[in-house]
């Protein structure tokens, strides 16, 4: 649509006497979805695995805006409805490369089908696109605000905004910026400060353009080139890896140029433009250009995870300008100036400090894009961590029903029928078939407990055969921790019972250190090799490494095993506390 309506403007012929309104807003009709269009294009690219193609196409459809007020004939072409033959090889160029797309998405983009009903008109998706129409529209009501009406409201003479143009405009202007702020804000935080970062660069190079362009207006094709030069090296800014940072440089490179043009001219740039000093604004073009351009191209990528990059860089961001350029220089009426000369005190000294501000806009919202996305890794892995071990589950879950669990529940059954040692091993069948039925359906807690006892946990392991020592005090821990610590605790009997010989005794101490526990179990057994805990682990038996190291290493801490034959054996738990 961008398109076909700028083809009246590039082709005169094709309307015949076509008014001055009517090529006025035809035109005003034109830009706004040429750009937003450039800029679905780069949001698609972006959002499809192609982030440096993405930010490329994002920064070029605000570096070839900066690049055509360089071309011949651009600054009065408002005056004159006919265009220059830049204009026209520019559009046709622009038609001809849409054109084969055109074709190809004839019948619609198939990425763009499918989407579900309930899901077609929620606020999340239809957001961006009223905060953009809001913004674009916020203007016109303070453009309808009469003089007399402005005066009123500002309690001031009417003759003294007709006198000083230039302060109504700004007020006019920070109203439309506040109200674009305070709209922009329905848009989120991420599509605001985006917004922000782009505008900010752009209200900063909107001074030193002008007086680079006059400067060199009499330089023939040098113009035109120094700004398809810093459109360039914006774009290939934008297209690397390390776009932030090359953003920041350019953006830091062109406030040094401004504020060495501001010395040099000591405080007046429209020097340069009386003296023709081509070779400065030639420089001061370049920088400005690439680093408006390099800046938007880096804040592309940010904004496309939110598919919010032709609402913010199109209108919201559009306005913002706009608003900010009108504002901005009432600041620098100085006592004494014309009110209608303000146009000759252009304030490259904040122009720069606002270059300055754009380079630490755009580092922040890297940095804070980048803790985003690393959060969102973590969390995803988190969750397919989460889910491969509820898949694990069900896979073991079959086989340990129609085995293990069956074996318990008639060890259960008819040790319970024996009486004395066939009824305490029915118990301990019992808690076990609880215990792996609780693991399997993922729940390792207590129900309706938050904390334990340890010291509790372990004193009820104490027997003629297991002598433990604990503090006065109970040892609180959270239930989760308890509860492996002392599973750990019961897998090194478990291996006293087997290996340590007949009538070995056990002792275990538990100490209370304030930032962890920690659990020794020894016993006065036959002892072993150290090798023997690497060929069980080669040979399955994962007892040691899984029952008890592993439960431990969970938690944070660490496992100590010391052995040696006919003296025994000495496994140590550290765990720390849980903050």
């Amino acid at each position: 649509m961008g398109g076909l309506l700028c083809v009246p403007i590039a082709w005169p012929a094709v309307i015949p006497t076509p008014s001055a309104m009517t090529f006025y807003y035809t035109f005003s009709a034109a830009f706004p979805l040429l750009v937003v269009g450039a800029l679905a294009a780069a949001q698609r690219l972006l959002s499809t695995g192609a982030p440096g193609l993405g930010a490329a196409v994002a920064s070029l459809v605000i570096g070839f805006g900066l690049f055509g007020r360089a071309l011949p004939g651009t600054i009065y072409q408002m005056m004159d409805r006919s265009l220059s033959g830049w204009h026209v090889m520019l559009v046709v160029a622009g038609l001809a490369a849409v054109a084969p797309a055109a074709w190809r998405w004839r019948r619609g983009d198939p990425a763009a089908v499918g989407l579900p009903d309930d899901k077609a008109w929620t606020w999340k998706r239809l957001r961006l696109i009223v905060t953009g129409g809001l913004v674009s529209l916020v203007a016109l009501p303070f453009a309808m605000i009469s003089t007399e009406r402005l005066a009123a409201v500002l309690e001031v003479s009417w003759r003294t905004l007709v006198t000083y143009p230039t302060a109504r405009a700004a007020m006019l202007g920070g109203m439309t910026l506040a109200a674009a702020v305070i709209l922009s804000t329905l848009a989120g935080l991420w599509p605001l400060a985006g917004a922000l970062t782009a505008a900010t660069a752009q209200i900063a190079v909107s001074a030193p353009l002008a007086i680079a362009l006059l400067a060199t207006s009499d330089a023939g094709p040098t113009r035109w080139f120094g700004a398809l030069l810093g459109v360039a090296i914006g774009a290939a800014a934008a297209a690397n890896r390390w776009r932030i940072a090359a953003a920041a440089t350019l953006s830091v490179g062109a406030a040094t140029c401004l504020f060495i043009a501001f010395s040099a001219t000591s405080g007046q740039p429209q020097k340069l433009v009386g003296q023709q000093s081509t070779t400065p604004a030639l420089l001061m073009l370049v920088l400005a250009t690439a680093a408006a351009t390099a800046v938007v191209g880096a804040t592309a990528p940010v904004l496309a995870p939110r598919g919010a990059v032709p609402a913010v860089l199109g209108p919201i961001s559009g306005v913002l300008v706009m608003a900010g350029v009108q504002t901005a220089p009432v600041i620098y009426l100085r006592s004494g100036a014309s009110p209608r000369s303000i146009s000759a005190n252009l304030p490259l000294d904040t122009a720069g400090v606002l270059l300055l501000v754009s380079a630490a806009a755009i580092g922040g919202l890297g940095i804070a894009h980048y803790l985003s996305e690393r959060w969102a890794e973590r969390k995803r892995a988190e969750l397919i961590r989460q889910e491969a071990a509820a898949a694990e589950r069900d896979r073991l879950a079959r086989p340990i029903h129609d085995g293990v669990l069956q074996v318990l529940a008639l060890v259960q059954r008819e040790g319970s029928e024996l009486g004395g040692a066939g009824a305490q091993l029915a118990a301990l069948a019992g808690e076990q078939e609880v215990a792996l039925r609780n693991l399997l359906s993922g729940n390792t807690t207590e129900p309706g407990a938050a904390t334990a006892d340890l010291r509790a946990k372990l004193s009820g392991l104490s027997s003629p055969a297991i002598d433990v020592s604990a503090p006065a005090d109970p040892v609180i821990l959270s239930v989760g921790p308890a509860t492996e610590i002392f599973a750990a605790v019961q897998a090194a009997l478990d291996n006293v019972r087997q290996h340590a010989g007949p009538g070995a005794r056990a002792w275990i101490l538990l100490e209370d250190e304030g930032t962890g526990v920690r659990v020794t179990v020894r016993d006065d057994g036959v002892g072993f090799e150290p090798h023997r805990l690497q060929d069980a682990a080669r040979s399955g038996r994962l007892g040691v490494e899984q029952s008890m190291r592993g439960r431990v290493h969970d938690l944070g801490g660490t496992t100590t095993i010391k052995s040696r034959p006919g003296r025994g054996t000495e496994v140590e738990f550290w765990i720390p506390r849980q903050r």
